[in-house]
This record gives C-alpha cells, structure tokens and sequence, in this order.
C-alpha cells in the first residue's frame, strides 16, 4: 500500500504567487513525510486549476524534492503538440532524476476543449495520436508518423527520458471497460467513484491482467483520490474541513454552471458532512482517519490513496500539520 498526493491547485486564496510558494513548501514536506508521488491536474479557464501548464510548476517541485515523484494526473493531450510534450517529458524526467510519471487524458470537460476549439470527437481522436507519437517520440531516435493531425517525417529524437523505455503512464478510469486497455499496457490508474464503484474498477484490472497472464508481482498501483483533513482534535478538523471543501466544489462546478453545462455523472456531495458520510473525504483525529482509510482500502482493493491534502481555503500550516500527522500516525501503522 501506498500513499500519495493529488492538487487540483484550486484557488486558496487572491495572491497566487503565494499560493504557489505555499505549494512548494508542502512538496518539501510530502518530501520529507516519504509520500509516494505527487500527481497535479491540468485545467484552463477555472479557478479548479491555477496550474493551467502542469510542466512548470513540476519543474519547480523537482527542485524543492529528493524523493517524492512527480507527475501530471493528467496532461489534456488533445491540448498539446506532440513533439513539444516529448520533449518537455524528457526535460521533466531529468530534472527530476527519474523521478516523473506520464499521466494521461482526453480532458473531462468540453468547455474547457472548447476554449481550444475542440470539439468531444476530435478530442478523442486527437488523444489516440498524441499519446501514440509521444511514446514513440520517447523510445525512437528519428520519429515518422502519418496521421490524421499530424505528419513527421524523419524527425531527430536528441533527447531521451532517464526511465526506460519510458516514465510510468497513468491513466484516470471512471468506468470498468478502460480496465482493458490500462491493464495491457501496464498503466497505473486512479478513480474517485464511491466505495462499490471502485471495487467494480479494481476487481476488473486484476482480471485483466491475470487474463494476459502478467505476473501479481508487477501489477501497477490501482489508485482512488480522497479529500483528507487531519488536525489534533475531531472539532478543528471538521472546522477545516467545512469552509475549504464548499471553496474547493465551487471551483469544481463554477465552470460548469456558468455555462448551463452538466457535470458528469462522478460528482461529489453539496457538503463537507455528507461527503465525509459519504466515504469522499475523512476528517478526523489521526486514529479516527486511520481507521477510515483502513476500511476503504479492504472494501475496495486498492493499493494507492492520493490523499488531497490542500483543497479550498485550507491554511498552509493545517496542511502541513495534516502531513505530519499522515506521516506519523497514518502510514506506519498501514503497513507503509
């Protein structure tokens, strides 16, 4: 079992150099605690995403990090040039000393797509291609490729990754179906379904992978995000909890509403007390939060919790308080 981080790098407050610094300062603790990775989304338009170019602030972390990996959950690939995006995901891998992984998406939102000028087909059909000539731009030393969007002929690869033959790729599931696809590509994957949802999803890639006749032993990280909250009484913790994850879902919806837009079907409850009732964030004492993690890793099989520690108007310092605890009370007793 492992334990990491996701950040939306919602807005947490009206200074975003602050924020950022902020940031940094709890990648040096995530650092310091031995959390597995850092895993940061990719949003245009929205106060959901105020790192709207993921590889920047990544490079940043690299600096302020030894061992916590880093990565995207997810570069929007409709959204990127190919060739430019190997060649930032080799820059990335160095500068971190191996330690980036390669998170991949179509992007969730059309709104968003359409701020591109991308519609829902061409997206799709444009994430195929993109992920395609990436990972062949980062196993080749001349790329060619003919294709529907983009045509290289001969074109030199100079640059290499430091992992072979490529970083780890991770992919966001949502439904059992992609367990196909993820699984016969040694894909890591991450949900944020209810409990029953994401026992479907993980029973689906293990029958995946046994189908293909893959070793246990080398099956990748079936991950599940969840907001949590921990201070040194169940009083301030719910008093954190409430104010930052009502700021964290408006900046969630604020996008979609505005536009007269659903939002998909994987929406997280109106309030702080039925999302914690609900099994999508605990907020507790460390034992309390122990115990509720304890619980959902048997009733779900996972084997990685991204654990969104800084959400909303979070203060920096319940965040890292909320690592220290994580780290000291959490981990070591769930076998990390």
């Amino acid at each position: 079992m492992k334990f990491g981080v996701f950040d939306h790098m919602d807005r947490a407050q009206p200074d975003l150099s602050e924020q950022y610094a902020n940031r940094l300062k709890l990648i040096r603790a995530y650092d310091r605690a031995g959390l597995y990775g850092y895993h940061l989304a990719e949003h245009h338009g929205t106060p959901l995403g105020l790192a709207p170019s993921p590889s920047v602030f990544l490079a940043a972390a690299a600096q302020h990090s030894e061992r916590l990996r880093l990565g995207t959950l997810v570069y929007t690939l409709p959204e990127y040039h190919p060739l430019r995006l190997a060649e930032e995901i080799c820059m990335l891998d160095r500068l971190s000393r191996g330690r980036f992984d390669f998170g991949i998406g179509r992007g969730i939102s059309p709104i968003e797509l359409g701020f591109y000028g991308l519609g829902a087909d061409e997206a799709g059909e444009r994430f195929v291609e993109c992920r395609d000539i990436v990972l062949r731009a980062l196993t080749c030393e001349r790329l060619t490729f003919h294709g529907a969007y983009y045509r290289f002929d001969d074109v030199p690869m100079v640059m290499r990754p430091l992992q072979t033959p490529h970083p780890p790729l991770w992919y966001g599931v949502s439904k059992p179906s992609s367990c196909e696809w993820t699984a016969a590509n040694d894909v890591n994957i991450v949900t944020s379904g209810g409990p029953q949802s994401v026992r479907t999803i993980t029973d689906a890639y293990r029958s995946e992978w046994a189908k293909l006749g893959k070793p246990t032993e080398t099956l990748p990280l079936l991950g599940v995000s969840r907001h949590v909250v921990i201070a040194d009484t169940q009083r301030e913790a719910l008093e954190i909890a409430g104010p930052a994850y009502a700021e964290w879902r408006h900046s969630l919806l604020l996008l979609w509403e505005e536009h007269g837009v659903t939002a998909p079907a994987i929406s997280y409850p109106p309030s702080a007390a039925e999302a914690i009732s609900g099994g999508f964030m605990f907020a507790g004492t460390a034992s309390a939060v122990r115990e509720a993690i304890g619980g959902l890793i048997s009733s779900t099989g996972i084997s990685y919790l991204l654990c969104r520690l800084a959400f909303g108007g979070m203060p920096v310092e319940a965040s890292l308080r909320a690592v220290e605890l994580f780290a000291e009370e959490v981990m070591p007793a769930l076998g990390v």
